[in-house]
């Protein structure tokens, strides 16, 4: 318990305290984000080109030292599948920052080409995909809590998990556009994360998280995703509207594959529907508005995603935002309300 602690609360210091440094540093530089105009009236954000962007790279720094800095109280002692789920949230990082920096050097809002971004997830979720299978023996069974498939293949149960880790990081890349919105609904989905996995260091007996043992993966596991809580409460801080910074793709894609990343190595892939609502609905938006645009030429949102459809109907940012937190936090408790409901199942 005192190895949360000192993670959730050393990654949150860091994140708060480090994220101001960036923002001197980025406006030193005069470089700042670009902001897409396109749409059937001019983007509502228009006027916070030039904010800092880049922010995510506090929320890196600060789950790293909050996560390792608390195994002076675990004898240093690491667990494989939180090694692999913080390798994705690295490696994840180093693709948005490529993205970000390219972005500000060549001054528009893109900055990798669609091919190059998506070609480096695609490497960094095999890589991940074939770890969690031969490296942690994550089982092949797809779960909400409990299996609901027998074994697949393991070609079939890599290629899923490669879809769900690009799939979660560009979700979550597509919530961050409003103040706010992906470090609140981060900090909620991963506070669910870690409850799951300290629920399932608690009861050794119940849940199978590997080749190492119960409790040390589902421990270390607990300790990082309090780490990510911790880091994103600090960034927040300054990232609440009106933001002084953005997290960048730098943070999104992060954070995305993260989350993918928990729920295959704790066996809630079906889960994570639930718990991250917020990140389905955002992405299940854009692709509605493509099929409409692009099939029958009419946009069935004034404006994708979804969270720019209602600002352009009138609501005020702040009212989105809080709104969406709300929705995120409605989800996240109708996930572990599944979750604790198979608990109490195993135990009659």
């Amino acid at each position: 318990m005192i190895a949360l602690l000192i993670a959730v609360s050393l990654s949150f210091v860091v994140s708060a305290f480090s994220t101001p440094v960036i923002i001197k540093i980025v406006k030193s530089k005069g470089a700042g984000q670009f902001i897409r105009d396109d749409g059937p009236i001019v983007h509502p954000h228009i006027l916070k080109a030039g904010t800092p962007t880049m922010g995510g790279i506090a929320i890196i720094l600060a789950v790293a030292l909050g996560y390792f800095v608390s195994h002076f109280r675990l004898g240093f002692v690491f667990g494989r599948s939180a090694l692999l789920v913080l390798g994705v949230f690295i490696a994840m990082a180093g693709v948005g920052l490529i993205d970000d920096y390219l972005s500000i050097i060549k001054k528009r809002n893109m900055g990798l080409r669609k091919r190059g971004k998506i070609i480096g997830q695609v490497i960094i979720a095999s890589i991940f995909s074939y770890l969690a299978i031969n490296w942690v023996n994550v089982s092949t069974e797809l779960s909400f809590a409990r299996p609901v498939t027998h074994g697949l293949p393991k070609w079939l149960f890599l290629i899923i998990c490669i879809v769900i880790v690009i799939g979660a990081a560009n979700a979550v890349n597509i919530t961050d556009g409003l103040d706010g919105l992906a470090s609140g609904s981060s900090t909620l989905v991963f506070s669910a994360y870690a409850i799951i996995t300290f629920w399932q260091f608690r009861h050794p007996d119940l849940y199978s998280l590997g080749s190492l043992g119960y409790s040390q993966n589902a421990l270390d596991l607990s300790v990082l995703a309090v780490s990510i809580v911790g880091a994103s409460a600090g960034f927040l801080w300054w990232n609440a509207a009106p933001a002084q910074i953005f997290m960048g793709d730098v943070g999104s894609l992060a954070l995305g594959g993260a989350l993918a990343a928990f729920a295959i190595v704790t066996k809630t892939e079906l889960l994570l529907v639930f718990l991250g609502g917020i990140y389905v609905v955002e992405t299940l938006s854009v692709i509605a508005q493509i099929i409409s645009y692009r099939g029958f030429k009419k946009r069935i949102l004034k404006m994708a995603p979804i969270h720019h459809h209602f600002e352009v109907l009138g609501w005020p940012e702040t009212t989105v935002i809080v709104r969406f937190w709300l929705f995120s936090g409605a989800c996240v408790a109708i996930g572990l309300g599944f979750f604790y409901a198979d608990y109490v199942t195993l135990l009659n």
